[in-house]
């Protein structure tokens, strides 16, 4: 008969002692967090943030209605901003995506690694960041915007879109390929109708992710709503700035919205 531990465990002792130094670790790191923060950091200020956030929030109300009609430009090349550089997201992350996928890639060892390092690329690099390189290349202006987003957006749209095309099911691409279909054939039509939903959807979402970015870029000197609030900041006119935040509110939940309908319609 085989000895039995007087109390059962549900992990073994190195299992046990592993976790231990787990967490050690991380306390450790949280205190080396911790100290690097206090290293630039004046409590002076932090105890009389509250002071401050109050007597900013008394100049921002009311809100200066008479700017709104001030803000429907911008407000115009915002939406336009985000719709284009969608576009060109688009147009740029569909190639990316059918070679970065397994099963589409032409040349998996070669073209798949590439499509892939696109991709991390896209997603490591925030639009905001994006938008400051490409106004010191192009200058101010929407068109620095439009790239910038459109730059932001094969990231999110190729990642989501490759892995739709790895998920289609073989059974179709095999009884398309059984009638001697072409490779260009059986992506149209083995391929591409069963990711259409997930195209449109993905297409969609990330435009509604994209009307917020472009709300802030022209806190760098890409224009829209954001051009507007950085100068509402500069002169101190706190009554504009809550009414420009009230707009990017309204435009923001009406994106979503029209994103929540019409991803609802196609899927």
């Amino acid at each position: 008969m085989t000895d039995l531990p007087d109390r059962w465990q549900p992990r073994g002792r190195t299992a046990r002692l592993a976790l231990w130094m787990g967490w050690l670790c991380l306390v450790a790191l949280f205190v080396w967090c911790w100290q690097v923060m206090n290293r630039n950091t004046i409590w002076l200020f932090v105890q009389d943030a509250p002071r401050q956030a109050a007597d900013i929030g008394s100049r921002m109300i009311p809100p200066r209605w008479s700017y709104l009609p001030e803000l429907m430009g911008p407000l115009w090349d915002t939406l336009n901003m985000a719709t284009l550089g969608t576009l060109l997201g688009v147009i740029l992350a569909v190639p990316v995506a059918f070679c970065a996928a397994r099963n589409t890639s032409p040349l998996p060892l070669v073209l798949r690694p590439a499509a892939l390092f696109v991709i991390v690329a896209s997603r490591s690099i925030n639009s905001l960041i994006w938008a400051l390189l490409l106004v010191s290349i192009l200058g101010p202006g929407l068109l620095a915007g439009i790239i910038a987003i459109g730059l932001r957006s094969i990231g999110f749209i190729g990642k989501l879109l490759y892995e739709a095309i790895e998920e289609t099911d073989p059974r179709q691409v095999e009884a398309v390929t059984a009638t001697g279909a072409s490779r260009a054939q059986v992506l149209n039509y083995a391929i591409v109708p069963q990711i259409l939903p997930a195209f449109w959807g993905i297409s969609v979402f990330r435009w509604d992710i994209n009307i917020r970015e472009s709300a802030i870029l022209g806190l760098v000197g890409a224009g829209g709503l954001g051009l507007k609030l950085q100068n509402s900041l500069n002169t101190l006119a706190w009554p504009q700035v809550t009414t420009i935040l009230l707009v990017i509110l309204a435009t923001v939940v009406l994106s979503e919205w029209v994103s929540a309908r019409v991803r609802a319609a196609i899927i």
